[in-house]
């Protein structure tokens, strides 16, 4: 049974992924790819080496909830992975203030700037994920 997720934190210039263990317990870094063409051919490829049973795509609502464009594209995003992988569960995911987020944890563990801006990306997808895994264990504990 397919039980990995994918989180995708969609930047302006980059694309972060975490990936969870195959339990869909615990999120991990994983990479960043760059906005290009090949952007969906890479997912490809992730997906058929991961057998991953979803993506959780980081929606970046404005403080007040509503969408401005950033979530817009986000959402753009997810449904042409829609298009191209229809077996695929897509969700969003509120990702407001992962980057920030982010930012801590990555100073908090010693990084230098140079160092978190290469991992900036993958740790608020990881943030993200790891939300939406712990909201799904909750409903889990609450419906037994």
């Amino acid at each position: 049974m397919k039980t990995r997720w994918l989180g995708v934190d969609y930047g302006h210039s980059r694309i972060g992924l975490a990936i969870s263990d195959e339990l869909g317990y615990f999120a991990h870094p994983y990479r960043t790819l760059q906005k290009t063409e090949n952007v969906i051919s890479e997912l490809q490829a992730i997906l058929d080496r991961e057998k991953l049973c979803g993506i959780v795509i980081g929606l970046p609502k404005n403080m007040d909830g509503s969408l401005g464009e950033s979530a817009n594209l986000a959402k753009r995003f997810g449904q042409q992975i829609a298009e191209v992988f229809p077996a695929i569960k897509i969700i969003f995911w509120d990702e407001r203030l992962t980057t920030r987020e982010a930012q801590r944890a990555l100073h908090a563990s010693g990084k230098n700037t140079r160092q978190s801006k290469k991992m900036i990306d993958q740790v608020s997808a990881q943030i993200l994920l790891q939300s939406y895994l712990d909201s799904l264990q909750w409903q889990q504990t609450a419906n037994r």
